[in-house]
């Protein structure tokens, strides 16, 4: 298992180097001078020069990426252009939000949908099934800035019962937003948890526990949810991912204080240093994420631990 660990932690040193050669690369061919963006349009030419000298804009891109890279292993990522904040702190400032509200809405996702599935799949092609299925199809179906208008309009400005903007409302500010994220992740879990449900609710084993008297409920719970696990885990580990990677469009709906706001935010302002720094440290995230998932799978399989461990 530490061996795999280790393979592992060596490929997402990789996938680092690779999201941040290209993530770099684009950024130099974005059309803007740095400098200009940092001392405003105002900065005589002498002040613009003198700017590019000192922080390294005319060296050719390569020896920028170099510099850059020995800097993340001191914990440097740069600075704000805007603020003069360091980007390590700027990203460890606006990931907690982010963290709260993938938390939120995957509890929230978890909690409806691994019921949802595995009733659907018990009841096969009873009218439960048709609307498990149906939600299914419309949670997918439906694009996040939608689900999350119309919880504003309903709870927020309607009933009152939640705020519809920011996150200083503490656990009455992450409803809504979780919800908006939640409800695609529900209904890919729960299609998932249908059709894993479905592949093992025959198998032998199960009809031996019935014969000893188990509880239809516990031959569910305990032999068929778990050997149907990996398919969910996998589906509920990439959703996470993308929570983390790109929940853009549901903090700016909300307003909400996460990474994926800060860096429309950024692109906007021409901060590249934040941009830079805040995607190098989100592909880290999500590789840390499926690393995890991965491990859950040796906890869940004996046979995949058995696996590993070769």
């Amino acid at each position: 298992m530490i061996k795999y660990i280790l393979k592992r932690l060596g490929m997402i040193v990789l996938v680092v180097i690779a999201v941040s050669f290209v993530v770099f690369a684009v950024m130099d061919l974005v059309p803007g001078d740095p400098a200009v963006a940092v001392l405003g349009d105002e900065a005589t030419e002498e002040q613009l020069d003198y700017y590019r000298e000192t922080h390294g804009l005319n060296d050719p891109m390569i020896v920028q990426y170099v510099r850059y890279m020995s800097g993340i292993l001191r914990k440097d990522l740069g600075t704000s252009n805007l603020n003069n904040i360091p980007v390590w702190d700027l990203y460890f400032l606006k990931l907690p939000n982010t963290l709260k509200l993938a938390g939120a809405a995957t509890l929230f996702a978890i909690l409806t949908s691994i019921p949802l599935g595995m009733v659907a799949a018990i009841k096969r092609n009873s009218w439960f099934d048709a609307l498990a299925s149906s939600i299914g199809f419309i949670g997918l179906a439906m694009p996040n800035f939608w689900i999350g208008i119309m919880l504003i309009i309903a709870f927020a400005v309607n009933l009152k019962w939640f705020p519809a903007f920011g996150a200083d409302q503490g656990w009455r500010s992450v409803v809504l937003p979780a919800i908006t994220n939640g409800t695609a992740m529900m209904a890919a879990i729960t299609r998932t948890t249908r059709s894993a449900m479905l592949d093992v609710i025959n198998q032998d084993y199960l009809r031996t526990a019935r014969a000893k008297g188990l509880k239809e409920n516990l031959v569910m719970s305990r032999h068929a949810l778990k050997n149907a696990l990996i398919p969910i885990v996998t589906t509920v580990g990439t959703q996470v991912a993308g929570l983390i990677g790109g929940s853009v469009i549901t903090e700016r709906v909300f307003s909400w204080p996460g990474v994926g706001s800060y860096i429309v935010d950024s692109i906007l302002k021409n901060d590249y240093q934040v941009v830079t720094g805040f995607v190098i440290m989100t592909a880290v995230m999500v590789s840390v994420i499926l690393l995890i998932v991965d491990l859950l799978y040796a906890l869940i399989d004996p046979r995949i631990k058995a696996q590993f461990a070769k």
